[in-house]
C-alpha cells in the first residue's frame, strides 16, 4: 500500500495590525500556511516607527496577535521597554537614581506592572529616596484608575507619570528626569483558535481528495 503524502498548504502572508490606540497601523507582514499558527505570535517596533517621531525611538512596543480575520492578525498591546544604550546615557548623567515597580489597576480593570525611575544630579539621602518612590507610585496609581486601559498607556508612553512626578517631587528634591522604563501586561489576552475557520478548510481539503481518488479510480 502507498502511503499518501499529505499536501502542503502554501503560505500566505498576513499583515500583523496595531490595536485601535495606535491608529491600527500595519505593523509588518509575516508568513503562514494556517491562520491558527500566528495566535500567540508576538512582534516588537519601536514607538518612532507608528509615529515618526524620532524622539520615540528607544521605546521599544511589544504586541501579541489575538485575532486573525482575512489576511490581517490583529494585535494587542502587552508592554513595552526602553533601549539598553538609552538607560546607560541617562545613568551616566546622573548621580542617583530612585526605582519602583507598580502593579496598578486601571479604571477598566486592566491589571499593568509600571517600572519607573527618577534621577538626580547629585546624591540624596536614602529618606528622599524613599519619598520620591512614594510620590511615583501614588501619580502611577492615580493615572491608572482615572483612565481606561487605552488612556493610560498612551499618557504613559507621553510621560505624563514622568510630569506628574516631577511637579510633586519638587518638595523634596528637584529630580532632573523621570522615566517609564518597562510596562507589562500582567493578563495577557486569550487566543482562542477559529476552530470553524480551520474545520472548513480541512473538509476542502478532504473533499479535493476524495474528488481525486475518485478520478485515479
Amino acid at each position: 500500500m502507498v502511503e499518501r503524502k499529505k499536501k502542503k498548504k502554501a503560505k500566505e502572508w498576513y499583515a500583523l495590525i496595531a490595536p485601535q490606540m495606535f491608529g491600527k497601523a500595519k505593523l509588518a507582514e509575516t508568513p503562514a500556511d494556517d491562520p491558527e499558527k500566528l495566535l500567540g505570535r508576538t512582534v516588537e517596533v519601536s514607538l518612532q516607527e507608528l509615529t515618526g517621531d524620532f524622539s520615540k525611538a528607544h521605546l521599544k512596543l511589544l504586541f501579541k496577535v489575538v485575532d486573525v480575520k482575512g489576511l490581517e492578525a490583529h494585535t494587542a498591546f502587552i508592554g513595552h521597554s526602553t533601549t539598553t544604550d538609552y538607560v546607560k546615557r541617562i545613568s551616566r548623567r546622573h548621580k542617583a537614581k530612585i526605582d519602583g515597580v507598580f502593579d496598578v489597576i486601571t479604571k477598566d480593570g486592566k491589571r499593568i506592572r509600571v517600572k519607573p525611575s527618577a534621577y538626580t544630579t547629585k546624591r540624596i539621602q536614602t529618606s528622599q529616596k524613599r519619598a520620591i518612590r512614594s510620590i511615583m507610585k501614588e501619580v502611577t496609581e492615580t493615572v491608572a484608575k482615572t483612565n481606561n486601559f487605552d488612556e493610560f498607556v498612551k499618557l504613559m508612553l507621553d510621560g505624563e507619570i514622568g510630569k506628574q512626578t516631577y511637579r510633586l517631587s519638587k518638595i523634596i528634591y528637584p529630580v532632573k528626569r523621570v522615566e517609564v522604563h518597562k510596562s507589562e501586561l500582567l493578563e495577557i489576552p486569550k487566543v482562542e483558535a477559529k476552530r470553524e475557520e480551520i474545520e472548513e478548510e480541512v473538509a476542502e481539503e478532504e473533499g479535493e481528495e476524495e474528488v481525486a481518488e475518485e478520478k485515479s479510480g
